[in-house]
């Protein structure tokens, strides 16, 4: 039905053919029209009474037309949504009671948004779409992303790359004023296309990388959110909820809009994201319903109602202000911006030194052009031709310095990085923090939880114990009140939902692996419908599950009995439970005692189940006549009895744990469960040794806890599971595992679990299990929640320290060998071999070409035989020193030879020496790229073939050499080579290979 307003005209009555039509026809269609006629006066008087509330008086209209569809489906009909989007933004933002009474309260405002406050809206997707145009959708406007311009201005603020620029400037306006437009600006030019071939390729690295951090940052701030639609529980992004949705919540989780609440217990929040307070703010329907956007669920569950989304929330409007630049400087990039100062400054002392010879020498007259004249003759020589010989020299000095800094460093352990993050994400691993990375290859120590990350977290129920009897078929077996309270006691005191489309249906269960288990054993075994408790019981009182007390427990009352007899139901870890009982139920329902011999009988049954690798759950209850102080009772509960959830193992998981201890990780299971269960799975995954010393190696919290700080020091180190551990035993753990000089990486799901993965070198979250304060607080999200995946960070960060390493080593090869030689040659003959446009060639070789071919090779098995690096381990070690300083050497004494003895050697003139030298060191660089590529093994082209972009980049490189040296000659100074000439280049470059394979006899 719609309404429309005509001001002119009348229409035309329908004509239908009365004589065509079936009488039955006929009678339908009399009534649609009694039903249209009577839903039309409803919405006049609702529109009626809108009008008298609001005192405003509307035009009169001067027609009124109702236009009636037959169409008996209403599912293309889109909602009204008749509801102002300023006055609900307003409302959650300024949490003002009065206007949110004015607009009808919470239900009011719920039915303006045409939502069911149970089943939520509709899964239709015109629907959700209406709800995005008139709303908006739940996505920030970010601040413009940086242009790949602005980039190659970053990379022209360089002041080496300045200064080359000027000198290249210089020389292009003397060498053409000089020599005129045809030979003299070859140098000057030559330079100026090198510099921004540099600056070019730098800045194509960095907009790429950024791309990637980008897109990596997006997937990191894509997370799942429950909803209700169609009457059903289900996940979906954060960026698809709309107005109008009803979000389920629990601890750990991050609101994703702002709302109001509608249905939950004991409901706090933390709200110091938005207002700065640090005590947690209580959630209710009568005092403060408003749940802002980006606070996070500390305690209980609840639901609530999206009123804004996006733009609309505080949260987004303080969001599109930030820019998430990820621009962090990890510690290996800070190590290695301290060596690469160090060098330049190194650098710089023999380029001044390098630049003060060669003036000296030319306004000397010590100096010779081609033909054999001096350059110099004081009071003949041209001023022109002066400043062009002195530019010259400037360029050649300084593009020593841009040759002796290592720039690559920072660029390969981006580049690393970026390519670690990328396969990672691949392999089920989401790198939030790039230091992580780098910092997961030192790891000594790993904390890891049982539950969904060495095991399946796949639950099922697999014995039930009554009393001291462990029964089969439990409908037929067990008292019809006994069996009642089972089902209060898993309907009603539980955080999970069955969803039941229609009776022949299989029912769809939510909530935690555990919660999942028992209500489907429930379901199953009981026969429970898990709506009747609920709708013929009133929940007073909730006390929500917490890792630290390890139970949850609801105060009940039958509706029928206002201010009548409560009742109390426990669940949780099952000593527990059995400490807070002092009687329990048998098969009969009878109600008996629990002495000390039978609390010893069904310990030992709780012992044996743990032994078996069952996760045990008891079940408690007790009534009181009449309840005032509405607490839960904790002491003198009659147990309802016990059940043993089967959890296995994940496959794979034991030859994960076996790789991370011979590979000198020490794996550590901190667990929630008992002792026995922990025990079991510790052995069954290989954490343990049958043989082992139990005493030392399996402590439980409480224990480790009350340990003198001199003892937990001196114990740490053999302890290898701790059982019925908290949060802050967890916490210790780690701290004194820091204190003990490891490097310690701790995975977690929970929101208590938030302060270890902080405390960690490395914090790994879980992806699935996991609550989103907890992935907040971690460096790493392990997707699949696998132990193996754990495993699988820990071979990639190894890898990149080791590709860090091995580009180290080929760098300063190079720069050790460019500046020796460019510095002994300038002192002894006044000149550099090298010129200013061949330095920038090698620079692009080693710094981009270098950084792609070595920062990229993947993860082999040779790193999980090695021992970690640690804290201390130095960043060029006594291997990396030993290879690059024979490479150097060997470099350094073959160019000198030619420098000095080329010409007589190959009997050739200078141009041709001087490329003869260029030539071969180029090539040197390619060869030795090879050997970086293994630092301790001989065999340097193992596994060559699967790294084909490796070696896609030495082609490419000798391409483009063989370009330079036959193609360019006049922009890169050379001359062209014969057969013979090249061959002698190869053979010398290709004598590093042997070289590099005696070197590694030579213990470091």
């Amino acid at each position: 039905m719609s309404l429309r307003h005509r001001n002119t005209g009348y229409p035309e009555p329908a004509m239908s053919d009365g004589e065509d039509t079936p009488i039955v026809k006929c009678q339908h269609r009399r009534w649609r029209s009694v039903f249209a006629a009577i839903y039309s006066a409803r919405i006049f008087v609702s529109l009626y009474k809108k009008i008298i509330n609001k005192k405003q008086i509307l035009r009169s209209l001067s027609y009124i037309a109702l236009d009636v569809h037959d169409s008996d489906s209403s599912d293309d009909r889109l909602p009204s949504l008749s509801v102002d989007q300023k006055t609900l933004t307003e409302v959650v933002r300024e949490k003002s009671l009065g206007t949110l009474s004015k607009l009808g309260g919470v239900k009011q405002i719920a039915a303006s948004l045409e939502t069911d406050e149970k089943d939520g809206i509709s899964t239709n997707e015109a629907d959700l779409a209406h709800r995005v145009d008139v709303f908006g959708a739940n996505r920030y406007q970010k601040p413009p992303k940086k242009s790949f311009f602005s980039f190659v201005y970053e990379a022209f603020k360089d002041t080496t790359i300045i200064i080359l620029l000027v000198c290249a400037v210089l020389s292009l306006g003397f060498g053409i004023k000089q020599h005129g437009i045809t030979d003299g600006g070859y140098d000057g030019g030559s330079i100026i296309i090198a510099v921004f071939l540099v600056v070019a390729v730098s800045a194509v690295s960095n907009f790429k990388q950024n791309r990637q951090f980008e897109k990596l940052s997006k997937e990191s701030r894509d997370i799942k959110v429950e909803v209700v639609r169609d009457g059903r529980r289900q996940f979906i992004s954060v960026f698809e909820v709309v107005v109008g949705d009803v979000v389920c919540l629990k601890i750990g989780d991050q609101i994703p809009a702002d709302g109001l609440f509608l249905d939950g217990h004991s409901l706090k929040v933390d709200e110091s994201s938005m207002t700065g307070e640090s005590d947690h703010v209580e959630i209710n329907g009568s005092n403060n319903p408003f749940v802002l956007s980006g606070t996070k669920v500390t305690n209980g569950f609840g639901s609530m109602l999206v009123t804004s989304v996006g733009m609309n929330t505080a949260w987004g409007k303080m969001m599109s202000s930030i820019n998430s630049e990820l621009d962090e400087e990890t510690p290996l990039q800070a190590r290695l911006n301290k060596l690469t100062s160090a060098i330049g400054k190194i650098g710089l002392t023999v380029a001044v030194l390098v630049l003060a010879v060669l003036l000296i020498r030319y306004f000397t007259g010590n100096t010779k052009d081609d033909q054999g004249n001096k350059e110099y003759i004081r009071g003949k020589t041209k001023f022109d031709s002066m400043m062009n010989s002195v530019v010259e020299i400037i360029s050649a000095a300084i593009t020593i310095v841009v040759v002796a800094i290592p720039e690559g460093l920072p660029l390969a352990v981006t580049l690393t990085l970026a390519y670690s993050m990328k396969q990672m994400m691949a392999d089920q691993a989401m790198v939030r923090k790039l230091s992580a990375c780098e910092t997961m290859g030192s790891a000594t120590t790993i904390c890891t939880d049982k539950t969904g990350t060495l095991t399946l977290n796949e639950m099922k129920v697999t014995e039930f114990w009554l009393g001291k009897e462990l029964m089969g078929s439990i409908s037929s077996e067990i008292a019809p009140n006994v069996h009642k309270l089972l089902q209060q006691a898993v309907a009603l005191n539980t955080t999970g939902t069955v969803y039941k489309p229609n009776s022949r249906s299989l029912p769809e269960i939510s909530g935690s692996p555990t919660e999942k288990a028992i209500l489907s054993w429930a379901v199953s075994d009981l026969g429970m419908n898990l709506d009747d408790p609920k709708q013929n019981y009133e929940l007073i009182q909730v006390e929500a599950f917490n890792s630290e007390k390890k139970r949850s427990g609801v105060l009940i009352r039958r509706n029928s009995e206002n201010g009548g007899a409560t009742q109390v139901h426990w669940k949780g870890a099952a000593e527990m439970i059995l400490a807070m009982c002092s009687q329990y139920y048998d098969r009969s329902g009878a109600v008996k005692a629990i002495d000390e011999e039978e609390r010893v009988e069904m310990g030992k049954i709780i012992e044996d189940m743990a032994a078996k690798s069952l996760r045990c759950i008891a079940f408690a209850h007790t009534k009181y006549p009449i309840d005032n102080e509405r607490v839960l009772q904790e002491s003198g509960l009659i147990l309802l009895g016990l059940v043993g959830l089967k959890d296995p193992c994940r496959p794979g998981v034991r030859t994960a744990v076996e790789a991370c201890i011979n590979a000198g990780v020490n794996i550590k299971m901190i667990t929630g469960d008992n002792i026995f269960t922990a025990k079991a799975i510790a052995t069954e995954c290989g954490i343990l040794q049958p043989n082992e010393d139990m005493s030392e190696a399996v402590i439980e919290g409480v224990q480790f806890r009350n340990y003198s700080p001199e003892e937990r020091m001196a114990k740490i180190n053999r302890i290898c599971v701790m059982a019925r551990s908290s949060p802050f035993d967890k916490l210790l753990m780690v701290q004194c595992l820091k204190q003990n000089g490891h490097v310690v990486a701790v995975t977690g799901d929970g929101t208590n679990d938030a302060p270890a993965l902080k405390e960690a070198d490395i914090g790994l979250s879980m992806g699935i299990q996991g609550t989103e304060v907890a992935k907040e607080s971690s460096d790493i999200i392990i997707l699949d929640d696998n132990f193996t995946s754990v495993v699988t960070v820990l071979r990639w960060g190894r890898c990149v320290f080791n590709n860090i390493q091995k580009f180290i080593q080929f760098q300063l090869t190079v720069n050790i060998a460019a500046l020796v030689i460019n510095f002994i040659a300038a002192i002894s003959s006044g000149e550099v071999p090298l010129t200013a446009v061949q330095l920038l060639w090698v620079n692009l070789i080693m710094d981009t070409f270098g950084a792609l071919a070595l920062a990229t090779e993947r993860p082999t098995n040779d790193l999980m035989t090695k021992p970690p690096v640690g804290r201390s381990k130095p960043l060029i070690s006594n291997i990396m020193w030993r290879n690059l300083i024979a490479q150097a050497l060997y470099q350094v004494a073959v160019l000198l030879t030619l420098q000095f003895r080329g010409k007589f050697i190959f009997d050739v003139d200078e141009k041709v020496k001087n490329t003869l030298i260029f030539n071969t060191f180029v090539l040197c660089q390619v060869v030795n790229e090879f050997n970086a590529r293994k630092l301790e093994k001989k065999n340097i082209f193992q596994g060559l073939h699967k790294n084909k972009l490796f070696l896609g980049i030495i082609a490419i490189t000798i391409i483009l050499q063989v370009v330079m040296v036959e193609f360019l000659k006049r922009f890169a100074n050379t001359q062209r080579l014969n057969w013979g000439q090249w061959g002698t280049c190869i053979g010398i470059a290709a004598l590093s290979w042997p070289l590099g394979w005696l070197v590694k006899w030579i213990p470091a």
